[in-house]
């Protein structure tokens, strides 16, 4: 049958879609290009628009094939080589993660070095005297521990005690080890000063410094008594049955360090006067005055007690020296003042009636021994006193000053002056 021709055969043709279809039976037999699914069955009904009974733990009877472990493989290697790397795209993150490791490598490190710090290695070296100043706080003392080479740093030290509280610091002295334990520090610190200085004064005799040495911490001052007068330590310069080293214990300051006993004390006092005594060269010079070492001690110990000042200790040296010649009563307060276990005061009458061999108003010569612990300088005086006649003596100035007499009515003369100053 031949198609009626178009109504506008003016229009040129437009070619559809269908005018380029092949035949039916052609297009069922064109090959499908790669890439392209099959077309649809027009008879076939789409499965979305029934549901089957399907198990869906069962991959062929809910439609699908089987997969094999190397599709499933190969499917997840391509997923992986597309997806992009966790810091790929996000630089912060790798900023991040190295101020974390950063950070980590730091706190342990610091506290291996703060460990190191506080426990340190090795053995305690040698004993280190520090002082604390008042006013001075733990910061300020840290950096003195450091400087003399207690512990090896003082931010260290600081950083140990914010962790571990302050103990507080006392001012005084405090006796450390070398490489010490910031734990042992602390302890040290929170008992207070460790470490005391004991002056012995020149005039001082061994019951003045037992009440002294009895208010140091570690020590007592009955024992330290017991020990200088009972015999068990002796002097050199003692003679036989002499048990007290009153006189025979050098002046000057001692250090009491942790620990240190009352006997150790006493040695190094003995060990100091010997050394004092043996400069002067004692034995020979006290030979040349008649006397023995020992009574030549005894002399600088009155000497001492008498003189006071410097200036007046070789003229009372002379007076004394001048009276034992002539056999004369010494007439010294200081010796009667000491029986009685005083240091300076009035003397009244009925002290001068005292019977004990300390009175030199009533007995003649030097006491049984020294009143006192003499100074080097009251012990050269005594061993080198200038010349003079004098016999007497008696305080006129505020000052200490003494003027020295020949006769007995010079000395009351110079007894008024004294009265008149309100020093007799």
């Amino acid at each position: 049958m031949t198609p009626e021709p178009p109504e506008d055969l003016g229009r040129p043709h437009q070619p559809t879609g269908a005018d380029h279809l092949p035949p039916e039976s052609e297009r069922d037999e064109r090959p499908i290009p790669e890439g392209f699914s099959p077309r649809p069955d027009p008879q076939t009904v789409p499965t979305s628009q029934f549901t089957a009974n399907v198990d869906p733990a069962d991959p062929v009877a809910a439609g699908s094939e089987p997969t094999t472990d190397s599709a499933r493989t190969g499917n997840r290697r391509h997923a992986g080589a597309d997806r992009p790397s966790l810091f790929a795209h996000h630089p912060l993150r790798i900023l991040g993660l190295l101020f974390v490791l950063f950070g980590l490598v730091v706190i342990v490190g610091g506290y291996l070095w703060l460990n190191s710090e506080a426990n340190p290695s090795g053995p305690k070296g040698a004993q280190v005297i520090a002082v604390v100043p008042k006013g001075a706080g733990l910061s300020s003392f840290a950096g003195t521990l450091q400087k003399d080479g207690v512990i090896g740093s003082s931010l260290a030290f600081r950083i140990w005690i914010s962790v571990h509280g302050d103990p507080g610091v006392l001012a005084g002295s405090y006796a450390f080890n070398k490489n010490e334990s910031f734990g042992t520090i602390k302890n040290v610190l929170a008992k207070g000063p460790n470490v005391f200085d004991l002056e012995v004064l020149p005039g001082f005799t061994v019951s003045e410094v037992a009440t002294r040495l009895g208010q140091i911490p570690g020590h007592d001052g009955t024992t330290f008594k017991v020990l200088a007068t009972g015999g068990s330590l002796h002097s050199s310069w003692q003679p036989a049955g002499v048990t007290s080293l009153d006189g025979l214990l050098g002046t000057g300051s001692y250090r009491l360090l942790p620990g240190e006993t009352d006997t150790q004390l006493l040695n190094q006092m003995i060990d100091r006067f010997d050394s004092q005594a043996n400069s002067a060269n004692l034995p020979a010079r006290a030979g040349a005055l008649g006397l023995t070492p020992y009574e030549a001690i005894t002399l600088a110990s009155i000497v001492e007690k008498e003189g006071v000042i410097q200036k007046n200790l070789g003229p009372v040296a002379r007076v004394i020296l001048n009276r034992l010649a002539k056999k004369m009563p010494l007439q010294m307060d200081s010796t009667v003042l000491y029986s009685e276990g005083r240091d300076g005061g009035p003397v009244t009458s009925q002290d001068l009636k005292l019977q004990t061999p300390y009175n030199t108003y009533l007995h003649s010569g030097l006491t049984p021994t020294p009143v006192c612990f003499p100074a080097p300088a009251a012990l050269e005086a005594a061993l080198s006193p200038p010349v003079g006649t004098w016999l007497y003596f008696v305080v006129v100035e505020s000052d200490g000053t003494e003027a020295f007499a020949d006769t007995y009515a010079q000395q009351l003369a110079n007894e008024a002056v004294a009265a008149q100053r309100g020093l007799g």
